[in-house]
């Protein structure tokens, strides 16, 4: 039997008002280590998702005062995303993964007979994943991006956030003079540190968390398996000859969820 959003969901839903604030959220994603918060009325009724890319897009890392100070008056109403994107628990797995790679989404409300019970996200079906067996092209190598940003370690953290967010990036590779990597910086990284007092002319080094390396030729579940015992989202692909060099590429959570979409996969009926 094809298994269902409801056999990968998480149940429950992780929320915040439309009246808290952007630090407030900040510090919430921080805590709960998730990438984005569901947006509720004062009935408790779903609105819309605000996650960390959202606040990466505005003008809360800026060394300028005004804006700093409009973006502190803001909310999680002024910035969430609506309408919140949807998918029925009894869906196939595979449907809402296609649905999820062509459209680029992160995650999706599950509903059941229409009321919101969980959420499935990117992560979810990495996890599972990792249970299963190799899909037709079993390769990092097969699947990883090649087109990957990469900055120098004494790089600002207010400049990596512009960038991330002008390229449309969710992380950064952050590495030495010769290209070895130091670590990755992700959106949720960068947030968690700027939640503090000055840190616009912060080093990235600060704010980057130790890159989990692994090499072309491993398997999409070894992939998934690190992925899920580290919790991390990304993998820096590396050279097993030149381990110290510059990146391969990297390879992601969204990348798998993309593969697990494409005929021949494990996933498909």
């Amino acid at each position: 039997m094809n298994k269902t959003v409801r056999d990968l969901m998480h149940r429950g839903l992780i929320t915040c008002k439309t009246t808290t604030t952007l630090g407030q959220v900040a510090t919430m994603l921080s805590e709960h280590h998730v990438h984005a918060l569901v947006v509720v009325d004062r009935d408790n009724r779903p609105v819309g998702v605000i996650s960390d890319f959202d606040l990466l897009a505005g003008e809360w890392l800026s060394t300028d005062e005004a804006s700093l100070a409009t973006m502190r008056a803001m909310t999680a109403g002024d910035m969430m995303t609506t309408p919140i994107d949807m998918v029925d628990a009894e869906v196939e797995a595979h449907v809402a993964a296609h649905r999820m790679s062509d459209e680029g989404i992160s995650r999706l409300l599950v509903t059941e007979k229409g009321k919101p019970v969980g959420v499935v996200s990117i992560s979810d079906f990495v996890a599972s994943l990792s249970e299963t067996q190799a899909v037709k092209r079993n390769t990092v190598g097969d699947v990883m991006s090649r087109a990957i940003l990469v900055t120098r370690q004494e790089t600002p953290i207010v400049q990596v956030a512009r960038v991330m967010t002008s390229a449309h990036f969710r992380s950064v590779i952050v590495v030495d003079e010769t290209g070895k990597p130091l670590g990755v910086a992700s959106g949720l990284d960068l947030l968690a540190f700027c939640s503090k007092d000055g840190c616009h002319n912060v080093p990235v080094t600060r704010a980057m968390h130790d890159a989990l390396t692994i090499i072309p030729s491993a398997t999409l579940r070894d992939a998934a398996t690190l992925m899920i015992e580290r919790h991390h989202h990304r993998l820096v692909v590396v050279d097993p000859k030149r381990p110290d060099g510059m990146p391969l590429g990297a390879i992601s959570s969204f990348d798998i969820v993309a593969e697990m979409a494409q005929p021949g996969s494990v996933w498909q009926p």
